[in-house]
């Protein structure tokens, strides 16, 4: 493992950077677009990130068209917004019908094309339109673009089915089913696209993760698939490692050994890649001094760091008084992961079961972190979704019903509809559903959640009948009574985690208007994990404490001020 050094480096044409929510890709993207053009080579910068922070790391308004950048000569950078592109795309798919099909028909239909895998596809539509023109390939020495299509995107859209009357005459009910309709035109775009991304002479492709054990596990999945796709070109770049640490600060040394502990316990398959490291920093990634100083090892950081009193934020204490209070029978934790909501689950089920509440804890994350709670204590049960298991039974079922009436080309398609993100919820709806019908005379506190477009896929009426029958075959009174209770905000609370950065903030306010729009309301917030609120009297560490405080200010204003802030701990999800 080596530290990143763009101009050591030989690179090709196009340069993708793809890694969860959270992880630096952004900053990491724009560090080597600088150090590029540094050199005085030609760069286009592309973000297709819909959380994408470019105009707050350049300080400056961008758009799709191309921004000079006057810091930084020979650089441009166009600021795509795929969510915008994927609301004018349903729009353009749904139009037509209306007025000429049922209003209940319309809202399906707005709905089967509202989720992450849309916007995916809406991203992948921006960046071929720059991939596949011949003046920026002539114009830039280097393309960069920050986040590359996931695996499932890719292999949807190499699947012979995508492109075929298949979508409109599908009547299986597959639950991401709908995202390509009317693509027809693009498909030499996208095939071109697609061959540039696998050909190796001329895309280096970069997977950039965290120091920690569940990113590294979510960047070694990400491989997998795209090697699967015959994109081989991959480098692994790990961002924020601690190079050392302070003999008398314990927090800093507890974070030196937890990140030691999971480069160390790294799988064989990334041990594989060429990695490469960059060091943590105490400041936000925002102006271009501040870039450029990202991958200088030797650079000196100085910040005025402000004392902030603990007592000026709510405590986790606080909100399980107030879940207690208001008598709340359903809890969720949501977030993305690596957050820290399944250690938030099991903080408010303790603390529930504390005050005499009968408790049933339970999760879906597959890697079981409830593992650690201790059974025995008095009023708590806990139990596990096995969401592998729920998932390939749901899988075997509707291959099942499909073998009966289609073709081997048409099943290539249900078999990757059936690996998209909304599938895998749709699967442990059921589950979910027994587990918080269990409300009726216990509290139930859960780790992880249908998103709000899941929740309202499943509540239109075409949608909701056909995915729960072709699953088991009628609707269970758990099932039934589901959605009404989410939506009784006197019985349900959804805590929100995040953690005190960029990305993890703009991602959970996303997470929270999916939930509005399912006609789910949120009060409580968490922000996990925050050096700010931890006794460390590192001067590198208390100035990247400083830096959190832009981000608890923003969950202050999104929650009303109803939010908990978690000091970091040695250990956490």
């Amino acid at each position: 493992m080596k530290l990143y050094n763009p101009s050591t480096e030989s690179f090709t044409q196009y340069i993708f950077f793809t890694g969860k929510g959270g992880v630096g890709k952004t900053s990491i993207a724009c560090a080597t677009a600088v150090n590029l053009a540094d050199s005085g080579k030609k760069v286009l910068l592309v973000s297709t990130d819909p959380a994408s922070n470019l105009q707050d790391v350049f300080d400056m308004p961008l758009d799709n068209k191309g921004t000079a950048i006057k810091e930084v000569p020979n650089l441009t950078v166009i600021n795509l917004d795929p969510e915008q592109a994927a609301r004018e795309y349903k729009e353009s798919v749904i139009g037509p019908y209306r007025g000429k099909l049922p209003e209940s028909v319309i809202t399906n239909m707005e709905e089967q094309l509202s989720g992450s895998c849309t916007v995916e596809i809406a991203a992948f539509n921006e960046f071929s339109d720059v991939i596949t023109n011949e003046d920026k390939r002539k114009g830039y020495s280097h393309i960069i673009f920050d986040t590359a299509p996931t695996g499932h995107t890719l292999r949807m859209l190499q699947l012979p089915s995508a492109w075929n009357t298949f979508i409109d005459e599908n009547t299986t009910g597959a639950s991401c089913l709908g995202q390509l309709s009317g693509l027809e035109d693009k498909k030499g775009v996208y095939k071109e696209a697609v061959r540039t991304l696998s050909d190796a002479s001329q895309t280096t492709l970069f997977l950039v993760s965290r120091p920690d054990e569940t990113p590294l596990k979510e960047v070694e999945r990400s491989s997998t698939e795209l090697l699967d796709l015959n994109i081989k070109a991959q480098n692994l770049i790990i961002n924020g490692i601690l190079e050392n640490y302070d003999e008398n600060d314990t927090i800093s040394k507890q974070l030196y050994q937890r990140q030691q502990k999971a480069l160390y316990n790294r799988s064989q398959a990334l041990l594989n890649l060429t990695t490469y490291f960059v060091p943590l920093r105490s400041y936000n990634m925002t102006g271009v001094d501040n870039i450029r100083n990202m991958l200088n090892r030797d650079v000196t950081e100085t910040v005025q760091v402000d004392e902030v009193a603990a007592t000026d934020f709510n405590t986790i204490e606080n909100l399980i008084e107030d879940l207690y209070k208001s008598s709340k029978r359903v809890i969720f934790t949501m977030g993305k992961g690596g957050v820290g909501k399944t250690t938030i689950a099991a903080t408010i089920a303790r603390g529930l079961a504390a005050k005499g509440v009968k408790v049933h804890l339970s999760t879906t994350d597959p890697a079981n972190h409830l593992a650690y709670v201790n059974t025995k204590i008095e009023g708590i049960t806990v139990s596990h979704i096995d969401e592998k298991a729920v998932l390939a039974a749901y899988q075997k079922n509707v291959l099942d019903k499909a073998r009966e009436t289609m073709g081997d080309t048409d099943l290539s398609y249900i078999e990757e509809d059936l690996r998209s993100p909304c599938t895998q919820e749709i699967a442990v709806f059921n589950a979910f559903a027994e587990i918080v019908a269990k409300a009726d005379d216990q509290v139930v506190v859960i780790d992880t959640a249908p998103t709000g477009h899941t929740l309202l896929l499943l509540d239109s009426t075409q949608s909701y009948h056909k995915e729960v029958e072709r699953t088991q075959g009628n609707i269970s009174p758990a099932v039934q009574h589901l959605l009404p209770r989410l939506r009784n905000e006197k019985e349900t609370e959804v805590v929100i985690v995040t953690l005190p950065e960029t990305t993890p903030v703009f991602e959970a306010q996303r997470l929270q208007e999916d939930l509005s729009r399912a006609g789910i309301k949120n009060k409580w917030w968490v922000v996990n994990s925050s050096m700010l609120l931890t006794p460390t009297q590192s001067p590198f560490l208390k100035a990247k404490a400083q830096s959190e405080i832009q981000w608890i200010e923003k969950v202050k204003e999104l929650s009303n001020g109803n939010f908990a802030v978690i000091p970091w701990i040695e250990i956490v999800e």
